[in-house]
């Protein structure tokens, strides 16, 4: 099997969409030693590179590629299509797990959407992102043989958006990244409050974070003398009001910025309870490595969340603060609530892993060369 990836999602940090690629190829090379694999970084590679998963700037090898590949550096993807044009071998697969296939020459191609936000909720996204999703996102996706979604809600989504045959989209979970894990790594060193809330997302509009820092702002104020809230993850887009809201709160809410995963992993650990309050996900790792973590969780009932949480999270409705704030209360107030969350999360946990994701990726492409 001579299979094409396209790789440029690890150049740049890796959350997101470079995450999912990262954990998947790294499986790919473990499960499948013989596959014949090359990569796309804005030019075909036989070696695997990425960038450092504990590092929120971009690394020196992603500097490398944007100063060796004008197209990089222009940001302008939708030429990538152009160069990849160029290349004179077809391959037997091309694998596209970011939304939007190039022009990548190969007998089968297996392309994965994660969501359809761009499309029902284009208001949470930057307006460059939009427009070039529809510009190129129907027209493409329609070439490709087979859609992977991360949920069967999304599935749904992609039946009934696309108007494409059930037969083509496969829904295959995502995985939980091993680091998760209740094991406590005395070397990881932070600098944190004694008892803290916790939210793990990029600063954005889909993340619900004026509702949740409106909903603490509600909480009894014992409560918000006994415990902070934190938040982490990328700056994101369309934040002012958050911010706004942060400056305001300060001594309250503590905004931490980007962190690895072994830090991640500690502040899991370490949360009294951890809050998730999104108005739409495809899949939603965070709430599943909290549970791997031995945090409880407290979720949106919304979209997938649901079916990745099963009945091992808190579920509440996103659109009120009010139902944010009680849940909140309620796992942190109530001890027997707190245990069987936690129970009952490690073992959800347990349902989800990179192994498993990729063992399902190999066999689709199988039945994609062999359609």
């Amino acid at each position: 099997m001579r299979i094409v990836i396209d790789a440029i999602p690890l150049i740049g940090p890796l959350t997101g969409v470079g995450n999912c690629v990262y954990h998947l190829v790294t499986e790919f090379r473990r499960l499948r030693p013989d596959l014949d694999t090359t990569y796309f970084y804005g030019y075909f590679s036989r070696k695997l590179r990425f960038s450092a998963k504990t590092n929120g700037n971009l690394s020196q090898f992603a500097k490398e590629l944007i100063k060796k590949n004008p197209i990089l550096s222009s940001c302008a993807r939708n030429l990538k299509s152009t160069v990849a044009g160029l290349q004179l071998r077809k391959y037997d697969l091309y694998f596209e797990p970011n939304f939007i296939p190039l022009g990548i020459r190969a007998k089968n191609m297996v392309t994965t959407v994660y969501d359809f936000s761009f499309h029902l909720y284009p208001e949470w996204h930057p307006k460059e992102r939009v427009e070039y999703f529809l510009k190129n996102f129907f027209s493409r996706i329609q070439k490709t043989d087979f859609i992977v979604t991360t949920s069967k809600y999304v599935a749904r989504e992609a039946r009934e958006i696309l108007k494409i045959e059930e037969a083509r989209i496969k829904t295959i979970y995502l995985g939980c990244n091993a680091v998760f894990n209740m094991d406590e790594d005395d070397k990881i060193k932070m600098n944190l409050p004694e008892n803290y809330l916790l939210f793990v997302g990029s600063l954005e509009p889909r993340k619900n974070l004026v509702s949740l820092l409106n909903a603490f702002a509600l909480l009894p104020n014992y409560l918000k003398k006994e415990f902070k809230l934190l938040l982490v993850g990328f700056k994101g887009w369309e934040n002012v009001e958050i911010f706004r809201l942060l400056n305001k709160m300060k001594g309250h809410v503590e905004y931490l910025g980007y962190v690895g995963d072994e830090e991640l992993a500690h502040l899991y650990r370490k949360a009294t309870c951890f809050v998730y309050p999104s108005l739409y996900e495809g899949f939603g790792l965070p709430p599943l490595e909290a549970m791997a973590c031995g945090c409880p969780v407290v979720v949106s009932n919304v979209a997938s969340l649901p079916e990745v949480c099963g009945q091992a999270a808190y579920y509440i409705d996103p659109l009120q603060v009010e139902s944010i704030a009680e849940g909140i209360c309620r796992v942190v107030a109530d001890e027997a609530l707190r245990q069987s969350l936690i129970r009952k999360g490690l073992e959800r946990a347990k349902l989800f892993s990179w192994e498993k994701t990729a063992e399902e990726h190999l066999k689709l492409f199988e039945e994609a060369l062999g359609s």
